[in-house]
């Protein structure tokens, strides 16, 4: 697991979305992963961005109108395991931050809860620099049909809006952790269906849910 960041860190949304997007643009010229040397927390950022981008592919994947059933269910379990890794790592990050955080006697007793973790945040803004690659990737697409291009300017001014809010959102928040006038928690995702101890299809084959 990585370290948590040092005692001199400062989470920086900006940074971060930066780091999402040179990811998101390297890993479509080359085999996605995580280089060696990205270490600590860097790297549960970078690890969490990467199951979300092998998500959306596989997605994709799995909605290509003449993949057999076979593929189909074969890239159905490859989502569920990547889901599973994103969920896990969306966690890790939101431990790091915490183990960071308890070295400062914080979060503050006492102070509001926000009902949204970093870590659920960072998750967000990772699909968004995904949404943005792509959708600038649908204007300027050889071939499409009138008024496409258009309507993804539109869809693109939108998506950029709401990445700018929620990094905003996040930067305010943990300022306000700092200062000891909020707080956060380790949400626990407790998935289910990927745990043969509490699927029913899994441990009672046939029986349905």
């Amino acid at each position: 697991m990585p370290a948590s960041p040092p005692d001199t860190f400062s989470l920086s949304a900006m940074k971060v979305a930066l780091l999402h997007d040179q990811c998101t643009i390297a890993w479509h010229h080359e085999t996605p992963a995580v280089r060696p040397s990205v270490t600590g927390w860097e790297r549960a950022v970078t690890e969490q961005h990467l199951a979300n981008f092998e998500l959306w592919h596989a997605e994709d994947t799995a909605r290509t109108p003449q993949a057999s059933d076979h593929e189909i269910a074969r890239t159905k379990r490859f989502i569920d395991d990547a889901n599973q890794r994103r969920n896990d790592l969306t966690e890790q990050c939101d431990v790091l931050l915490l183990e960071f955080l308890s070295r400062q006697n914080l979060p503050a007793r006492g102070a509001e809860l926000h009902s949204e973790s970093p870590g659920l945040i960072l998750d967000r803004l990772s699909i968004l620099s995904l949404k943005l690659f792509h959708t600038r990737e649908e204007i300027d697409r050889p071939g499409a049909p009138p008024g496409h291009a258009a309507r993804n300017e539109e869809r693109l001014r939108i998506l950029a809006e709401q990445r700018d809010d929620l990094a905003a959102a996040l930067d305010r928040l943990w300022q306000q952790v700092l200062n000891g006038e909020r707080s956060f928690k380790l949400y626990r995702q407790l998935k289910m269906y990927n745990d043969p101890a509490l699927n029913p299809a899994v441990y009672r084959p046939g029986s349905g849910s």
